[in-house]
């Protein structure tokens, strides 16, 4: 059998090509190389190795015609069209958890930077000058740390604070309690580590929800006197508000290693006597540099050798030999997931998956990851369908897989049931015959809808009416309206609405709808 080819095109360590080459991978070491040369040669190579610079575009993808998998050493694929390589097939890995020490560690070095001022007294002892009364920083034992986001990245910064003495309190949706007391912090709301916290720290993707989640509003609530550090994504802190809190002297100093705009040439922060700057270094030490490299070279071995699929950001662990029957069930369990997580914004408890006729004989625990996936990514952009059971677990939700013969109407059904403290939200589908996924059900709520880009759903009371107004809602605001599906439990009961839209539905559409007598609730989805 002809040995799989491999080029590696940015710079990895010696290492990693020495795996490939222990693993009988024919493998090219080519850092550096320019694009036109990268076209003329990707169609040679069944494997790809990329750090950051390699941009993998759909044009690049065209030349591809051998390529099976991607593997890009870190944990960001922003340089990889992941849609166009999925459409051909192939698989894009990355390594997560590569460097999560590197950053957690670097959030800590720039909290200690901040708190004694050492960039700028480094300076001025440099330029002979001995200003010992002009920098007067603060101890961190006994202050107030708040985290905002405590996964991966923010549990490693809370131990190392807790062993700092500091008082730790944390902010993140997905952390139980359970795993707030093991790590040794106190899980609080947002507005409550606003107004305790002495530093505040983010370790959270930069999502819709999650961008500018230090805005000019919260860091007015914030603690006179506030730093605040930031490791882990531009966007997640307005800087011009930030700019305009540090000359007011209410935010005390700002840490930053990320940035809106990168490379950062300029920046709101930029020339603040409180400010520290770094150009994105928390991943930039020699360890976590050598892991991920290491880890990329063995995923990559591992997919082209064995079929083994490791930390994949579009697929599941599956074979070759199942893929076909397990795609069209996987998409549908990865939207329902998403369906439920985008209607749920408490603390998320349990989650209960049912596998119903057919579908039960197949590979479940892909199907979950996919689902489990689809539920968190509102929230955490960079899950996937392979750290998505391990991320759950984290934050201690329990999962639960239930398998049976068929005791319905159809061949096959997935019932994704989610638990919190408030509610408890049930949502079926099944796969017709067309390959299509549907939802079947809502709330216990007989519903028959394909799944669309942009859908409104509603929640409301069984009254005459309602239809009309509805419709008058969305064609006064020039929506479109595409597919409508109905379903109540009783005349005059609870009623749902699933409404496919052409494009973004505005807020102010949304508020009108939800004003209309008998509604519920009104939200947005995107698939």
């Amino acid at each position: 059998m002809t040995a799989p080819k491999v080029l590696i095109s940015d710079k990895l360590s010696d290492a990693a090509v020495q795996i490939f080459k222990d693993n009988g991978v024919d493998v090219d070491f080519r850092p550096g190389i320019d694009k036109d040369e990268l076209e003329k040669i990707i169609g040679d190579y069944d494997g790809l190795a990329i750090r950051s610079a390699t941009k993998v575009t759909p044009k690049l993808l065209e030349k591809a015609t051998r390529l099976k998998v991607i593997g890009r050493a870190g944990i960001g694929v922003d340089n990889v069209d992941i849609p166009a390589a999925t459409a051909r097939g192939i698989i894009v890995m990355n390594t997560p958890f590569g460097n999560s020490i590197t950053t957690a560690e670097h959030a800590i070095a720039l909290t200690f930077a901040l708190a004694r001022e050492i960039p700028a007294a480094d300076a001025s002892t440099q330029a002979g000058k001995w200003e010992k009364n002009r920098f007067m920083g603060v101890e961190l034992t006994g202050k107030t740390f708040g985290i905002i986001g405590c996964g991966n990245i923010g549990s490693i910064v809370a131990e190392r604070a807790v062993g700092l003495r500091m008082r730790v309190i944390a902010y993140d949706p997905f952390l139980s309690p359970e795993r707030a007391r093991d790590l040794g912090v106190e899980k609080v709301e947002l507005d409550d580590l606003l107004a305790r916290a002495d530093f505040i720290t983010l370790h959270t993707p930069l999502t819709e929800k999650t961008k500018n989640i230090l805005s000019a509003e919260n860091l007015a609530r914030t603690k006179k006197g506030v730093r605040i550090v930031n490791c882990a994504r531009g966007g997640l802190v307005d800087e011009v508000a930030l700019r305009a809190a540090l000359d007011s002297g209410h935010v005390a100093g700002a840490a930053f290693d990320v940035f809106t705009v990168e490379p950062a040439k300029e920046n709101p922060l930029f020339g603040h006597p409180h400010v520290v700057a770094t150009p994105h270094l928390g991943a930039a030490t020699t360890e976590a540099q050598e892991n991920v490299a290491l880890q990329v070279a063995e995923q990559i071995s591992d997919y082209l050798l064995r079929g083994a699929i490791t930390n994949a950001v579009n697929f599941p662990s599956i074979t070759a030999e199942e893929a076909p029957k397990l795609r069209p069930f996987i998409e549908l369990a990865e939207k329902l997931g998403s369906f439920a997580g985008q209607l749920t914004e408490t603390d998320i408890k349990t989650v209960r998956i049912t596998y119903e006729g057919s579908v039960a004989q197949l590979k479940v625990k892909a199907l979950t990851s996919a689902a489990i996936a689809g539920l968190l990514r509102p929230i955490l952009q960079d899950v996937n369908v392979v750290s998505a059971p391990s991320i759950a677990r984290e934050r201690g939700i329990v999962i639960e897989e239930t398998t049976r013969e068929a005791q319905s109407d159809y061949d096959a059904l997935v019932t994704l049931t989610v638990v919190t403290d408030t509610l408890e939200r049930s949502v079926v589908g099944t796969v017709f015959a067309d390959g299509k996924p549907r939802i079947v059900g809502i709330k216990g709520i007989k519903v028959d809808a394909e799944f669309a880009p942009s859908m409104i759903y509603v929640s409301n009371e069984d009254k005459p009416g309602f239809i009309g107004r509805f419709a008058s809602v969305l064609g006064d605001a020039g929506i479109n309206i595409a597919t409508f599906a109905l379903g109540r439990d009783s005349e005059g009961g609870s009623a749902v609405a699933l409404v496919q839209v052409d494009g973004a539905v505005p807020q102010a559409v949304l508020d009108a709808v939800q004003a209309i007598p008998g509604v519920k609730h009104a939200h947005q989805l995107v698939f």
